[in-house]
């Protein structure tokens, strides 16, 4: 075993969400957030970090967990929402919007990071690592890296030659240099500096100023 899960200190039968986003750090493209219930009579085996989970194992694990799950949502917020209220907030309505359209409201919602969003419909823990061990945590940042993926795949086809499909938005060398040759689409965060330096005019010198 890579790692033992927590054991969170609940009564049984208390009904927790997990909840995770997927795509805080790309320069194109929404931020997802997923909120799951798990069913404890319905184990999904396998259950992890999306990062550690191949492509194939995920795509398989998608489907399981929302049809033996006890309620699912999935939230995107997108490129112009992140400008207008920054990355973080952005993440923060996620998650309170993805709590908020569980078909059942959880007694306990188990977020991912050190950060709790503010209004939720019920009481919240923020749990480092809790992608890596929680289960409810994995199966959204499953959810939520599965439909972000997507998202970018339908993406590339609408915006060619960013190649969306291969860096999923992230700021590669590949992407940097797709920026620099096409300029920023409508699905580029303007807000975040990479793009912004491509956007904003260059100041001009003083001495050119005054000729």
């Amino acid at each position: 075993m890579r790692r033992r899960r927590t054991v969170t200190d609940l009564p049984p039968g208390t009904l927790v969400a997990g909840v995770d986003e997927a795509g805080r750090g790309p320069l194109a493209g929404p931020v997802v957030v997923a909120a799951v219930i798990l069913d404890p009579a319905r184990v999904i085996r396998g259950l992890d970090d999306s990062k550690y989970l191949s492509e194939e194992r995920r795509g398989m694990l998608e489907p399981r967990i929302r049809e033996r799950a006890l309620a699912w949502s999935v939230i995107v917020v997108d490129a112009a929402e992140i400008d207008r209220i920054n990355i973080f907030q952005a993440t923060m309505l996620g998650m309170r919007r993805a709590l908020a359209a569980l078909a059942t409201v959880p007694q306990l919602a188990l977020i991912d990071g050190n950060h709790l969003p503010k209004q939720l419909p019920c009481p919240a823990r923020a749990v480092i690592g809790g992608d890596a061990s929680e289960p409810a945590i994995s199966a959204a940042s499953i959810l939520a890296k599965v439909a972000r993926d997507r998202l970018m795949l339908a993406l590339d086809a609408e915006h060619p030659g960013y190649g969306f499909a291969r860096h999923k938005g992230y700021p590669t060398p590949e992407h940097l240099q797709s920026l620099q040759q096409l300029g920023p689409c409508i699905q580029h965060r303007r807000s975040f500096a990479p793009v912004r330096a491509l956007l904003e005019p260059e100041p001009v010198p003083e001495q050119a100023a005054l000729l």
